[in-house]
């Protein structure tokens, strides 16, 4: 039999410390699940969050009713009407058509643009004589003789504003800048320095006689008679003679070129000029310098068709001397010409007044001493720079080939 003593119910009775056990249990377990209140701090915090999204909320809703309200106040037609959307259509489809023709048309008309030749036919006239292209690059500076005239060109009429069209020298360097002064070194007695003066001397000495504005004017070739040594016997006193009363034997276009201001005037301010500088040592130690140069003038008539241009050629050989100072009386920095000749193309025959006489188609021939006499010698090149200017002299004045 058992000791333990059954309840009032028949069912076993629970010990009292195991009840006091399970009671504190369950206590605790009810407070660690059962929700805890918010602190006041909490409560705040949350409180302010609300409020402000209602406030964004509140905000939104204001900005699209104004959106509302200017949508449906705008004109019948705005962007989002049918009509804008058609047009919208419209301008992609011409960037599309753009893309595929415009482009590769651009393209070909820059191309032809650069090169006329690729068009069929002669649309603008680009290879008839009379039209206006650009001149072909300048020719390098002439260092030994040529072997043979320049080629032909093409049958261009000059004009005022191309006047060298249709010649060679259309090619050639121009003014001063084309007579080059080629590199000193001591020559005999004379030192390098001495010898770079001598030759400046020199080039003063043709420019002034061939392109000075004043000289080709008919007036005192100032800047030439500079250069010369007024201790060399006789030679000035030979061109003042020539200046003052020009004849046969003493005209001064051996030495300068010269046009009648009443007759002829210059085409513009450039005058093609080709040809070389050389020296070497001469007598007494001496520096002899040698130049061949062909200068080429373009000219209209005055008082007659002031339009048609013409060119007149000379080619001019100049020999220069330049002593030791130390060793002979003469001024420093001055020249002595040795040699110099002539031969002009495109000037009347038999004329010694002291200027050239370009002819032209538009002036008639009236018999006065301007006009000379009719040519009977050999017909020349005047452009022919091969030929030593000695030999290819005639006694006859003769006519040119070309202008």
């Amino acid at each position: 039999m058992s000791d333990q003593q059954p309840g009032e119910s028949g069912e076993p009775t629970v010990p009292d410390d195991v009840w006091e056990r399970f009671a504190r249990d369950t206590e605790r377990d009810i407070r660690a699940s059962a929700p805890k209140e918010p602190s006041a701090r909490a409560r705040m915090v949350t409180e302010r969050l609300r409020l402000q999204d209602e406030r964004e909320a509140e905000r939104a809703s204001r900005r699209i009713a104004r959106k509302q309200s200017r949508a449906a106040a705008q004109p019948e037609g705005w962007r989002t009407s049918s009509a804008w959307r058609e047009a919208d259509a419209r301008a992609a489809r011409r960037r599309r058509l753009w893309a595929i023709f415009g482009i590769p048309l651009a393209v070909a008309v820059a191309v032809v643009a650069m090169k006329p030749s690729l068009l069929p036919g002669d649309l603008f006239g680009a290879s008839s004589p009379s039209a206006s292209s650009s001149p072909a690059p300048e020719l390098p500076a002439e260092t030994v003789a040529p072997t043979a005239p320049p080629s032909a060109q093409a049958s261009r009429t000059p004009t005022r504003q191309r006047p060298f069209a249709g010649s060679p020298a259309e090619r050639w360097a121009e003014g001063a800048d084309a007579v080059v002064v080629p590199k000193a070194t001591a020559v005999g007695s004379l030192t390098k320095e001495q010898v770079a003066t001598a030759l400046r001397g020199t080039k003063k000495l043709l420019v002034g006689a061939n392109l000075d504005t004043a000289t080709l004017r008919g007036e005192r070739p100032k800047a030439a008679l500079a250069v010369l040594d007024p201790k060399q016997p006789r030679m000035l006193d030979d061109i003042e003679r020539m200046l003052s009363a020009p004849e046969k034997k003493h005209d001064p276009l051996t030495l300068f070129s010269r046009f009648d201001p009443h007759e002829v005037s210059l085409v513009g301010q450039v005058v093609k000029v080709r040809g070389r500088m050389t020296f070497k040592e001469g007598e007494k130690g001496a520096v002899a310098i040698h130049a061949d140069y062909t200068f080429v003038y373009p000219v209209s008539p005055v008082g007659g068709n002031e339009d048609e241009v013409t060119r007149t050629i000379v080619r001019r050989v100049l020999d220069v001397t330049f002593l030791d100072p130390r060793k002979y009386r003469l001024t420093p920095g001055k020249v002595m010409i040795s040699h110099y000749d002539e031969r002009a193309g495109n000037s009347a025959c038999d004329v010694y007044d002291g200027f050239l006489h370009p002819q032209f188609d538009s002036v008639a021939p009236t018999g006065t001493a301007s006009t000379g006499t009719a040519p009977t010698g050999p017909t020349t090149d005047p452009y022919d720079r091969s030929r030593d200017l000695e030999t290819s002299r005639s006694a006859e004045c003769g006519t040119v080939s070309r202008t």
